[in-house]
């Protein structure tokens, strides 16, 4: 074998092996060196799944009212005063509007209002938000929910078997809050 044959096998070989080495290098790379800062696709915070045992209260009418009775559906959730100020105000138009724009799914989104203090919201305020259940909650179901600041920071959303997955912000994206639920009802095989 000559020099220049010699050195083009050597060449070849060379290749060789990067071409089989190439892989297992890029997967060491892309597994302890290269993090993607990747975007979620959600726009609400996803939670640690958590399940909720207490959120009983009492409802408007009288009733006792226990979280359980929403099984088999998504349930948006806002903590407020039965005073309800103009924020407060806002978070109920929003989830009324949210649910609404599901359009057939929306039989499968249930809005729900814990109040936290014991004042009963007046009837002309609730005539424009019907359909959603108020709740005068026990102190411990605020204690279930996570917050950074106030509880009545946030809207909540369980899912159909009564566990606490995700929350939005303040002041929060309607239409991002749409999307994410219309994404959670298309893809869910439950609720």
């Amino acid at each position: 074998m000559s020099q220049s044959e010699n050195k083009r096998f050597r060449i070849k070989l060379l290749l060789l092996f990067a071409l089989f080495a190439l892989p297992v290098a890029a997967s060491y790379v892309a597994y302890y060196i290269w993090t993607p800062g990747g975007k979620t696709s959600n726009y609400g915070e996803l939670l640690p799944v958590q399940m909720l045992a207490g959120v009983t209260g009492i409802q408007a009418g009288g009733a006792a009212f226990s979280l359980d009775q929403f099984k088999g559906k998504w349930v948006m959730v806002e903590f407020d005063s039965g005073k309800c100020d103009a924020y407060c105000r806002e978070k109920l138009y929003t989830m009324r509007q949210v649910r609404t724009a599901q359009g057939a799914e929306r039989d499968r989104v249930q809005r729900l209002w814990l109040v936290t203090d014991n004042v009963v919201p007046v009837p002309e305020l609730m005539a424009g938000y019907a359909g959603t259940t108020v709740v005068t909650a026990d102190k411990a179901a605020s204690a279930e929910f996570p917050a950074n600041g106030r509880i009545e920071d946030y809207i909540y959303l369980v899912d159909p078997l009564g566990n606490l997955m995700m929350r939005f912000p303040k002041n929060p994206n309607p239409s991002a809050m749409i999307k994410d639920i219309k994404h959670l009802l298309k893809t869910s095989q439950i609720g």
